[in-house]
């Protein structure tokens, strides 16, 4: 299994349901066997400024790609991409 975790933080405050909703598309990809896109509580003291994270679990390599290929991947890369500032992401087989 890989789990694939990716942290936002936004250009605007103003910007961040905006972004949350075009992240929140891609919980609609059936090629996960989880996927949440959440809004971050930062409740953590030491350098928290991630505003949102995408978590996600796949069955393997080829899911994940699937997953990266589909069109509402692209359409939330379009709408949320010129709203970011950072964007930082991780995948690890578990």
């Amino acid at each position: 299994m890989i789990r694939h975790m990716v942290f936002f933080t936004v250009k605007n405050p103003a910007d961040l349901a905006a972004a949350e909703a075009g992240l929140k598309r891609l919980e609609q990809v059936s090629d996960a066997d989880v996927l949440q896109v959440r809004r971050n509580l930062q409740r953590d003291q030491l350098g928290n400024e991630v505003d949102l994270v995408v978590y996600g679990e796949f069955a393997d390599a080829d899911k994940l790609a699937a997953f990266k290929d589909h069109p509402l991947y692209e359409e939330a890369i379009a709408l949320v991409r010129p709203l970011r500032d950072l964007r930082i992401a991780a995948d690890v087989e578990v």
